[in-house]
């Protein structure tokens, strides 16, 4: 069942090389852990829902953490007033509790300052898009006592500027996205403090301008690190290899994008105001639309589609699922508490829990 309104790096690659136990492989070395900075809820949990408790929201932290996740950002899409007063304090003080110490590490607010315009939107709704505003984003911040680490704004909108200076001056580290953005928009953002770009290569229309698009402006931008969703779906082989190559491991943050059906058998679901299918190989979409409706993928999942494909070895992998997404939200991998180890056989090109 799905609670809530949407239904049912390191560059000197310094890393611990301890052996595996015998029934793992003899092979296998441990990473430093794999951060998530975009997970949107999980096993039917939707933390933008407005059936979300407390409880249910610790439950799913629990269950995402035991998933092989070594620690993540609760992520809140662009919703309504009420829903942030809601839900917004409610996960801070959870966040608090001893248990989620060094795992949840703050909250992603992708949302509500992006386009409204059909694709570059993606799955989030136009009636709650908000043109940015200092005032209610100090509102948000507020709300979640101090815990937002990110936010995803779009850098073609007026009043960006004011908006990213804002944030990244009270902590907030500023990722564009889900824009039309051209390249002189992303460097006037860089220029006040925005660091990255979410989930590049979404986020766009189906069709668009064939050189003059916000791909190839977040490609050649040296200033912003690249967040990718690596759950085979989102993005082809061929996109992955080229992000990777154009920007290199170092500015590089492999993203679930979980949706609050992750962790959900196949079959159709209301989830964002729509009706989406979730489909035997993992791929989650809106049928009506044709867009990805979120990703059905844990970290772990992304890191071994990544090692699968050949694109990630032991330094990359520590790179793009640990030391990069850390520094971005100005975090130390030491207040990161690793429960479990995270284990990565390079001759099965294999990422495991141990």
């Amino acid at each position: 069942m799905v609670k809530g309104n949407r239904k049912i790096v390191n560059p000197k690659g310094i890393y611990f090389m301890e052996q595996a136990s015998e029934n793992r492989g003899a092979d296998a070395v441990a990473l430093p852990g794999l951060v998530d900075l975009q997970v949107n809820g999980y096993q039917g949990v939707d933390f933008s829902g407005e059936g979300l408790t407390d409880e249910d929201f610790a439950q799913a932290c629990r269950q995402l953490l035991e998933a092989g996740t070594t620690a993540f950002l609760p992520t809140l899409i662009t919703s309504p007033a009420a829903i942030y007063a809601r839900n917004l304090p409610m996960i801070a003080g959870v966040l608090g509790r001893e248990e989620l110490r060094g795992r949840v590490l703050g909250i992603h607010l992708e949302g509500p300052f992006i386009s409204t315009q059909d694709g570059a939107r993606g799955a989030h709704s136009a009636h709650w898009v908000r043109k940015p505003d200092v005032v209610y984003l100090k509102e948000l911040i507020d709300l979640a006592q101090g815990t937002v680490r990110l936010i995803t704004i779009a850098a073609d909108q007026e009043g960006a500027e004011e908006l990213s200076r804002y944030a990244s001056s009270h902590g907030v580290a500023v990722s564009l996205g889900h824009h039309m953005a051209n390249e002189q928009d992303l460097q006037r953002l860089v220029a006040v403090g925005a660091k990255a770009l979410t989930h590049l290569g979404n986020g766009v229309p189906a069709l668009l301008s064939r050189h003059q698009n916000p791909i190839w402006a977040g490609l050649a931008n040296d200033d912003l690190a690249a967040t990718i969703i690596a759950d085979g779906h989102h993005l082809p082989p061929a996109m992955l290899k080229t992000i990777i190559r154009a920007k290199g491991p170092g500015r590089c943050i492999v993203i679930s994008d979980a949706s609050p059906l992750a962790g959900l058998p196949p079959g159709e679901y209301w989830s964002m105001g729509a009706t989406v299918h979730l489909q035997d190989d993992g791929k989650l979409f809106n049928p009506a639309t044709g867009y990805m409706a979120g990703s059905s993928a844990t970290i772990l999942a992304c890191a071994n589609h990544l090692a699968g494909l050949g694109l990630a070895g032991l330094n990359e992998l520590g790179q793009m699922f640990f030391y990069n997404p850390l520094r971005l939200i100005g975090i130390s991998p030491r207040q990161v508490r690793v429960e479990k180890r995270i284990l990565f056989d390079a001759k099965e090109r294999r990422v495991f829990q141990e």
